[in-house]
Order: C-alpha cells, then sequence, then structure tokens
C-alpha cells in the first residue's frame, strides 16, 4: 500500500531525529578513555552530564520508534513485516528470550592503607576496558546469538570504553561489578571463555588479588534490543 503524504512526513521527522541521537551518542563514545590516561575526574563529570543528555534524547526516541511501529505494522505488507522482524531478531533490533550464561567482573576488595603485593599497583586492582572485550569477544565465539552488558543490549560494533573505574556505554556510566548475560548453549559459551587468553590472565589476578568472577547458568532470561547506531 502507497504511504500518504502525511506518513512519509512523520518518517522523515522520526528519522531525522534519530539521526540527531546517534550522531550524540557517537560524539560520546568517541570521548571514551582508558582507565590510565589523566584527568579522569573531570572526565567523568563531564560523561555525567552528557548522559543525562542522552537519556532525554533515549525517551524521545523511543516514542517515536513506537510510532514508526505503528506505521509499518498497518500499512507495510505482512510478508515484508515478517522478513523485516526477521532481520532485526539477526542484527540484535528485537527483545531476545532463551537460557544464558552469566558473568560476573568486579574490583578487587581493599582496605584503606592496605599494602600491595610487590609489583602490584592500584590498576592491577580494577576491571579494565580489555577484560570487559575479553569476555565479550569469547562469548561471540563461543556461538552467543545475544549479549546484554548491564543493561543494555550490544552488538557486534558495540564500543565498550572505560572512565576511571566506571564503563561507558551508549553514553550511560556504570559501576562495578559488570554483568553480563549472554544467550546460546551455556556449555559452548562456558568452554569459549574458558579458552580465551584475556580471560586466562584476568583469572590469575583473580586468584592473586582477588578481583571479582562469578559465573552462573540462566535457564531462561529476555535481553533487550539494541538502542544505538549500526555502523560507528
Amino acid at each position: 500500500m502507497a504511504l500518504t503524504r502525511r506518513t512519509r512526513t512523520l518518517i522523515s521527522a522520526v528519522v531525522a531525529a534519530l539521526a540527531g541521537f546517534l550522531f550524540v551518542a557517537s560524539n560520546l563514545t568517541a570521548e571514551g578513555t582508558n582507565l590510565r590516561t589523566g584527568g579522569v575526574e573531570d572526565l567523568r563529570g563531564l560523561v555525567i552530564s552528557r548522559a543525562n543528555h542522552v537519556a532525554v534524547l533515549t525517551s524521545k526516541v523511543s516514542t517515536l520508534q513506537e510510532q514508526v511501529d505503528t506505521i509499518t505494522a498497518t500499512r507495510v505488507d505482512p510478508a515484508l513485516t515478517a522478513r523485516i522482524n526477521a532481520l532485526q531478531m539477526a542484527a540484535g533490533l528485537s527483545v531476545q528470550t532463551g537460557s544464558a550464561l552469566e558473568i560476573e567482573l568486579n574490583d578487587a576488595p581493599r582496605q584503606p592503607n592496605q599494602a600491595l603485593p610487590a609489583g602490584v599497583g592500584p590498576d592491577d586492582l580494577v576491571v579494565h576496558q580489555q577484560d570487559v572485550q575479553a569476555v565479550i569477544n569469547a562469548l561471540w565465539r563461543g556461538g552467543a546469538t545475544g549479549i546484554q552488558v548491564m543493561d543494555q543490549r550490544i552488538i557486534s560494533t558495540s564500543a565498550i570504553r572505560c572512565v576511571g573505574n566506571t564503563l561507558l556505554l551508549q553514553g550511560r556510566v556504570y559501576s562495578p561489578p559488570f554483568r553480563i548475560i549472554a544467550l546460546g548453549n551455556v556449555n559452548a559459551l562456558q568452554q569459549s571463555v574458558d579458552a580465551e587468553p584475556g580471560v586466562q590472565v584476568y583469572k590469575q589476578y583473580v586468584d592473586l588479588l582477588g578481583l571479582g568472577w562469578k559465573v552462573k547458568i540462566l535457564q531462561e532470561v529476555t535481553i533487550p534490543a539494541w538502542q544505538g547506531a549500526l555502523s560507528r
């Protein structure tokens, strides 16, 4: 069925709004930094301020997306709608449910004035960007059909950055512990994680310094759809 001029205008406005949001989110991601860089406190304050703004934009985008979904459901051929839904599921743009492996990483506990072992610095006591990324890479290789970090869905092109000892994901800031959930064959996922060199290094620090590492099997869990850009 042909779309009316009013419908085309509404869709154009929605696309423009989504593009504006994705530009802001991409800027925030590009400004992420590593745990070992200087000026962390000033940067963290800026990121938190921008994250609040992104949260407002996210709410507006959700409203516009609902309007797009309504138009699609009522005006697009059912066969085409089914094809779109299948592609969205494969791309991570749809809610997904299934059995999953849950992994939690956390900073090591430390008492005030506690002496550190020889050769160990404060950076060794926190979860780093590369630690989270190593787990995620292993899960993808293990055949994960969907991955969630904290309360957000991620896809293969997602950028995960650290600011201080916090995680920056899609313009939102998270403090440890960092929880990762991956849908798929839990045995294959577990084997892939155990074989990942980056995870093996992290586990050495788990034994040496007490970094947090918890693994749990979830019989059924639902993860949200991806809300960010599909390209960097």
